[in-house]
């Protein structure tokens, strides 16, 4: 296994797994934007001018994770913190709880409405193409049934998976219901023979102690970016 995937998940992702739906341009590639607004290049000596004009919108924001080139003029890099890379060796115990499900185009109403609320920015509307996802509904306290906790699967290679969009709606707060998801979905992926991985913010301490306990472990700390046309 190349771990070197992992220091540039968005090329990784986009040259492998997802190169049936990249939009490339030399050594730069992106999502399209209903997908996700994400775009990688090969390395960080990458002259990306012509392909930044072709791939990107006016009006758009893009992100890069791990690589990001040598800003053109007329550009705008903004870094955020770095985010902490995560990965799981074994197995999980999953703990008990409802059963999970899948979630298809008919849950999608469901599933942009929660990320939409707990999990904004990143998730857009054909997401879910990108991989599986799965999600547990439970009723609320006016008993109507709802997408109480969902998760899935966004960038990988042959090797990795990364475990994404791991959220609760805030009335479901405290059950175990990401615990449980988490397990459930990086345990597949594990017995698939791939390793799951994730990106956690430092400063979401109380997701970054539950992926912790749950046996992930912090690879490394990795940039994280915006790119967009100057004003």
């Amino acid at each position: 296994m190349d771990v070197a995937e992992l220091d540039n998940p968005f090329w990784s992702s986009l040259a492998t797994r997802h190169r049936g739906v990249a939009l490339r341009h030399g050594e730069v590639a992106r999502y399209p934007a209903s997908l996700a607004p994400f775009l990688g290049v090969a390395h960080a000596g990458v002259d990306p001018v012509e392909a930044l004009d072709a791939l990107v919108a006016r009006d758009e924001s893009v992100y890069l994770l791990g690589v990001a080139p040598r800003v053109p003029e007329g550009w705008t890099l903004e870094a955020f913190a770095d985010l902490a890379q995560m990965t799981c060796m074994s197995p999980i115990d999953v703990i008990d709880g409802p059963d999970a499900v899948e979630l298809t185009d008919v849950h999608r109403a469901d599933v942009l409405a929660l990320t939409a609320l707990v999990y904004p920015h990143y998730f857009r509307e054909r997401t879910m193409e990108l991989g599986r996802y799965f999600g547990i509904y439970m009723p609320d306290a006016r008993g109507e049934v709802r997408l109480a906790a969902m998760i899935g699967e966004r960038l990988g290679t042959d090797a990795y998976q990364e475990m994404s969009a791991i959220c609760t709606h805030p009335d479901f707060n405290g059950r175990g219901y990401a615990r449980r998801l988490t397990a459930l979905l990086g345990n597949d992926v594990l017995a698939g023979g791939r390793i799951p991985f994730l990106h956690v913010s430092h400063a979401n301490t109380r997701a970054k102690r539950l992926y912790e306990q749950l046996g992930y472990s912090h690879r490394r700390d990795i940039g994280f970016w915006s790119l967009r046309r100057s004003a």
